[in-house]
């Protein structure tokens, strides 16, 4: 199982909602990030909106996003989503991601 951990950035106005919107994610996105092998997924946020994401999947952050490109709940989500990032305007967030070096591991 290959770690991945990346970071993004969320408009600062905009932080409550984006966790409101977490709050309950689609049913049916869970099921696709389940099945397209992203596992443990979580997200953190610092206070001024800085996400640092980790999960785990059987091959590469590249494998897990190109999955994820093929399910239509994906891109509605990612649409929904977008607004609230600081990326270019119609930019998909998951395809914005800062994929981080792992230099430490403790099991």
């Amino acid at each position: 199982m290959r770690r991945v951990g990346f970071i993004l950035k969320v408009k600062e106005d905009l932080i409550d909602e984006y966790k409101e919107h977490h709050k309950n994610v689609w049913p049916e996105m869970l099921d696709a990030l389940s099945a397209c092998g992203w596992h443990n997924y979580t997200l953190f946020m610092r206070d001024d909106g800085l996400l640092f994401g980790y999960f785990e999947t059987p091959q590469s952050l590249q494998a897990a996003q190109e999955a994820m490109t093929r399910t239509n709940v994906n891109t509605r989500w990612q649409d929904l989503m977008s607004p609230y990032f600081e990326i270019p305007e119609g930019a998909h967030p998951d395809a914005m991601f800062v994929e981080l070096e792992e230099v430490f591991h403790l099991d």
